[in-house]
């Protein structure tokens, strides 16, 4: 937590590294929303969009830049997390060809949407996240040594659900209060549930406890949760 502030105070780069499923996302939005920066926090998972189509995604287009673009363009990533934070998750899943173009980005805070000539200069934190070892993805070649210490001004390790025990209980509540918000119920985690879910190995993080919990708020009938009730 303490990190987190301190991360929040400056305006650096940071990656967050972090087994799949541990939290990385929350630190990312954790240390946006501690900061003084007031524009939009801007989510992208670098594994889920196809390269074809990252770089359109990035940094935009205009009208007409290729076959099926949207009429009067559209703004890229970087625009839309202009005086905010661009949350680059998965980045070491971001192809060679790619990390050359973000680099460029970062070191001149400029960006221009394909197809247009317009030059937008753009103010844009960026934190990136990774559950591989970036630095040995440098050694392979993997991964540009050049955008990796532009990327690793500070560097955050999100410890795995299993050794943060005294975190179970509070997540667990929490997502609880969640999906009753959001299916209408009134459940409440028993003692007794408690103490198994805090002694669980959880080898799927935080999502398989989130998971879990929405499970039994869904399906449970009576509106405290005990150990029986556990899929």
């Amino acid at each position: 937590y303490g990190l987190i502030l301190k991360a929040a105070e400056t305006d650096t780069n940071v990656i967050i590294y972090g087994e799949t499923g541990s939290g990385k996302d929350l630190v990312a939005k954790a240390i946006h929303e501690y900061s003084a920066r007031k524009g939009n926090y801007v989510p992208v998972n670098c594994g889920a969009i196809p390269a074809s189509l990252f770089e359109s995604e990035l940094f935009g287009y205009e009208d007409g830049a290729f076959t099926g673009a949207r009429r009067r363009g559209k703004a890229g990533f970087f625009e839309l997390a202009n005086e905010g934070t661009l949350f680059l998750d998965e980045i070491g899943e971001l192809d060679l060809d790619l990390q050359v173009k973000l680099l460029r980005v970062i070191q001149e805070g400029e960006v221009t949407r394909i197809g247009g000539t317009k030059t937008l200069h753009v103010d844009v934190r960026i934190i990136a996240a990774t559950n591989r070892d970036l630095w040995q993805q440098v050694q392979e070649g993997k991964f540009r040594q050049d955008l990796y210490y532009r990327l690793n001004v500070i560097n955050i390790e999100v410890p795995p659900l299993r050794e943060r025990r005294d975190d179970v209980i509070p997540l667990a509540v929490h997502f609880i209060e969640k999906y009753n918000q959001k299916y209408s119920k009134h459940k409440e985690l028993s003692m007794e549930l408690g103490k198994i879910l805090r002694s669980l190995d959880w080898l799927g993080n935080i999502r398989e406890l989130e998971n879990l919990i929405e499970n039994m708020v869904v399906l449970v009938q009576r509106d405290v949760l005990y150990p029986e009730d556990l899929p």
